[in-house]
C-alpha cells in the first residue's frame, strides 16, 4: 500500500508540532483526551437532534488503556468516529480542526447547542502524540457506517489508511511509545499510577467519564489450613474498571448543590492545606466573558509563601480542561496568596493551550476576580474583626507591598484594607482612626519600627498621648512608602512623630523655645563640637515630655529608610543616610547637669554628651559603635 504525504510542509510543520509547540511531553494524553471529549460531543448533540442515534449521556465513556510489554497506550471513545474522508482531511492535513469546523454549525442559542461544550480549535493537538510516539494508529468507525478504517503513521514520512474491521462507532487512538533514551524516559508514561496522576491533572473535569481497568487484590479462600486450623487465603488480582475523572467540578455545580463544609474540604484536597480557608469566593459570570471561579483566601500562612521558590496564581480551566497550573496574571500583587480555579470557554489560548494570549478577555477577569477578593475581605474586615485581624497577620505585608508595586497605582483601592496597632491589643483602619480624632488634632500620627510596645515607649510619643491622640505603630519599611504615596487620609495630613513637626506647641510655647535655645546655646555648641559628624544638628526639643533626649531626622531619608537601604545588595554606590538630629530636653535635669559640667569641668561634659547621644541611639533602635565605651563613661560618673 501506498503512503500518502501529509498536505503541508509536513517535515517541516509536523516537526514544528511536536519539538516546538509543545513544552511539556506529558500535554499529550491531554490532548488525545480532549479530542475524545470532542467526538462524544458531536456524537450526543446529534443524539439530542435525531431519534436514531440511541444513545443516551450515560452511554458514552472514554477508555484509557496501557500495555507494558508492548509499549502501547490507548485512548478509546464511543463518540461520532471519522470516515475515510474525515481521516483524509483531519489527520492528513495538519492544522485542519474538525472540531472546530464543526462548532461553526452549532446554533448556540438553542438548548441542545448550549450542552455541546467543544475543546479544540487548532486541529494540532492529535500530532501531540508524536511527542512520546514513534507510531500512532488511529482506527476509527463513524456513526452511520459499517466499514471502520485505519490510519496510520510514523511521523513526517506520511501516512497510510487502510479498511479494517471494529466492533461499534468511535475511535480508538494507539501511541506506541518510544524507547527510552539518554534525556528521556518514555518508559514512565507505561505505569499506571502515571497515567492516572495525568489524567487527574490536565482532564479531571471532563465531561465524560473516563475509565481504566485497574488491578486489585482480592483474598479467596484456598480450602486449605494453616497449622493452627484458620483457612489459607491467597491473593488474586481482580480487574476492575474505574472511573479516574471527577467529570463535574465543584465551581460548575450550583450553590445550592454544594455546601460550605464541600467547598472546605475541596480545598484541602486539592491544594493540601490541613487547615480550612478564610474566606471562599464563589464566582459565576456571564456577559463579555464568561467564566467560573472558586477562589479560598489561606486561613493560615502557607508554609512557603515567603520563600523565593512561592509561585503565585490561580489554576486555569478552559471547559473543564487544565491549561495552566498557576496562571499569575489572573492576581494582582497584592492578592497572591489566594488560591483558587478559574474556568472559562472565552479565553484565547495559543496553539499549544499551554498559554494564553494576553487579550482582553484575560484582563476582564483578572479585574473583576481582584475586585472581587477587595470586597470579600472588606466583608470580612467588618463582621469579623478578630479573623480580618488573623489574616492580616498572615497577609498584611504582601497587601502593603502590593499597595506600592507598580509605583502605588494601586494603592488608593487597597488603602481601606490596611491595618495598624495604635495599642499593643487594639488596630485601626486609615477611616476608623481619623473618625476618633479629636477636633483639635491636626495630623495623622505615625511611628516607624519593629515592635508596636517599643515604638508607643518612644520620648517623642509621650507628648502625643498626652494630649489623647493616637499613633499608628507601622512595623514595616514599606510603610513609610505608603503615607508618602497616599500624602493624607479624610483631608488630615501625615506626620512622623520622630522627623515631624506635631503641631501641638502654641506659637507662645514656640516663641519661649526659641528664647532658651539663645540662652544656652554655648551648651548646644559643645554638643555638637563634642560630637562632630555624628549629628548635623543638635537643639533644644519641643517634643520631650520627660525623656532627656531624643534622636530625630530632617529630610526624606528616615533612620528606618537608611536601615533599610542597608540591608539592600551591594551596588557599588554609597546607600543614602538620614540627616541626623539630636534633640535635648532642656528642662530636664540632665541637661542641667550637662551645663554645669560645660562650664566648670569639660572632660566630664563630654563624657555626658557621649552618654545622652548613646541613649537617642538606643532609643531609636540603633547600634553602638562602641558599647565598651559607653559603658566606661557611665561607670566613671559614679
Amino acid at each position: 500500500m501506498s503512503k500518502k504525504q501529509f498536505k503541508a510542509e509536513s517535515k517541516r510543520l509536523l516537526d514544528l508540532m511536536i519539538n516546538s509547540i509543545y513544552t511539556h511531553k506529558e500535554i499529550f494524553l491531554r490532548e488525545i483526551i480532549s479530542n475524545a471529549s470532542d467526538a462524544i460531543d458531536k456524537l450526543s448533540y446529534r443524539a439530542l437532534t435525531d431519534d436514531q442515534v440511541g444513545m443516551n449521556r450515560e452511554d458514552f465513556r472514554i477508555l484509557v488503556a496501557m500495555d507494558e510489554s508492548a509499549r502501547t497506550i490507548t485512548v478509546s471513545d464511543n463518540g461520532i468516529g471519522m470516515t475515510r474522508d474525515e481521516l483524509e482531511q483531519n489527520l492528513g492535513v495538519i492544522a485542519k480542526s474538525g472540531s472546530m469546523a464543526f462548532k461553526g454549525g452549532i446554533d448556540g442559542t438553542t438548548e441542545e447547542g448550549a450542552q455541546v461544550d467543544i475543546i479544540g480549535q487548532f486541529g494540532v493537538g492529535f500530532y501531540s502524540a508524536f511527542m512520546v510516539s514513534d507510531k500512532v494508529t488511529v482506527i476509527s468507525r463513524a456513526y452511520g457506517s459499517d466499514q471502520a478504517y485505519k490510519w496510520e503513521s510514523e511521523g513526517a514520512d506520511g501516512y497510510t489508511i487502510t479498511e479494517c474491521e471494529k466492533e461499534g462507532v468511535g475511535t480508538d487512538v494507539i501511541m506506541h511509545i518510544k524507547p527510552d533514551d539518554e534525556n528521556e524516559k518514555y518508559s514512565d508514561f507505561l505505569q499506571l499510577w502515571k497515567l492516572m496522576r495525568l489524567i487527574k491533572k490536565y482532564s479531571d473535569y471532563i465531561r465524560w467519564p473516563i475509565q481504566m481497568d485497574v488491578q486489585r487484590p482480592e483474598y479467596k479462600e484456598t480450602g486449605e489450613k494453616n497449622e493452627d486450623g484458620t483457612p489459607k487465603y491467597e491473593t488474586v488480582n481482580k480487574t476492575e474498571r474505574e472511573t479516574v475523572n471527577s467529570m463535574v467540578p465543584i465551581w460548575q455545580r450550583s450553590k445550592s448543590e454544594v455546601s460550605d463544609e464541600d467547598c472546605m474540604n475541596f480545598y484541602k484536597e486539592k491544594f493540601h492545606d490541613t487547615t480550612d480557608p478564610a474566606a471562599v469566593i464563589r464566582v459565576n459570570a456571564e456577559g463579555q466573558v464568561s467564566y467560573k471561579a472558586l477562589l479560598f483566601i489561606p486561613g493560615k500562612q502557607l508554609l512557603d509563601f515567603m520563600s523565593s521558590d512561592y509561585e503565585p496564581g490561580l489554576q486555569l480551566y478552559s471547559s473543564g480542561v487544565m491549561i495552566m497550573e498557576k496562571c499569575p496574571d489572573l492576581l494582582a500583587e497584592s492578592f497572591y496568596f489566594v488560591r483558587g480555579i478559574v474556568d472559562s470557554p472565552d479565553l484565547s489560548l495559543n496553539i499549544s493551550r499551554e498559554m494564553l494570549q494576553h487579550d482582553r478577555q484575560l484582563r476582564i477577569i483578572a479585574q473583576n476576580l481582584n475586585k472581587r477578593i477587595k470586597n470579600e475581605l472588606l466583608k470580612m474586615l467588618e463582621n469579623d474583626r478578630p479573623k480580618y485581624e488573623k489574616f492580616y497577620k498572615n497577609y498584611g505585608r504582601q497587601l502593603r507591598y502590593g499597595a506600592v508595586a507598580n509605583f502605588g497605582q494601586n494603592i488608593e483601592s487597597l488603602r481601606d484594607l490596611l491595618i495598624y496597632n495604635v495599642a499593643e491589643d487594639k488596630t485601626a483602619t486609615l477611616k476608623e482612626y481619623t473618625d476618633r480624632m479629636p477636633a483639635e488634632q491636626k495630623y495623622i500620627y505615625y511611628a516607624v519600627g519593629d515592635s508596636v510596645s517599643k515604638m508607643l515607649r518612644l520620648p517623642q510619643a509621650e507628648l502625643v498621648r498626652s494630649k489623647g491622640f493616637e499613633i499608628l505603630c507601622m512595623t514595616e519599611e514599606v510603610d513609610e512608602y505608603i503615607v508618602e504615596q497616599l500624602g493624607q487620609h479624610a483631608d488630615k495630613k501625615f506626620c512622623n512623630i520622630v522627623t515631624g513637626d506635631l503641631g501641638i506647641e502654641t506659637e507662645e510655647e514656640k516663641a519661649d523655645l526659641e528664647k532658651r535655645e539663645e540662652q544656652v546655646k554655648p551648651t548646644l555648641d559643645f554638643v555638637k563640637d563634642t560630637l562632630g559628624d555624628k549629628v548635623s544638628i543638635v537643639r533644644l526639643s519641643h517634643k520631650l515630655v520627660s525623656a532627656p533626649v531624643c534622636l530625630t531626622t530632617e529630610g526624606s531619608i528616615t533612620l528606618e529608610m537608611e536601615r533599610y537601604f542597608k540591608r539592600m545588595p551591594d551596588t557599588g554606590m554609597e546607600p543614602p543616610k538620614a540627616t541626623r538630629v539630636l534633640e535635648l530636653n532642656g528642662e530636664h535635669p540632665a541637661f542641667k547637669a550637662l551645663e554645669v559640667a560645660v562650664a566648670t569641668d569639660p572632660e566630664r561634659a563630654k563624657k555626658l554628651v557621649n552618654i545622652l547621644h548613646s541613649q537617642a541611639l538606643l532609643i531609636a533602635g540603633e547600634e553602638l559603635d562602641d558599647p565598651s565605651a559607653y559603658a566606661e563613661d557611665v561607670c566613671s560618673l559614679f
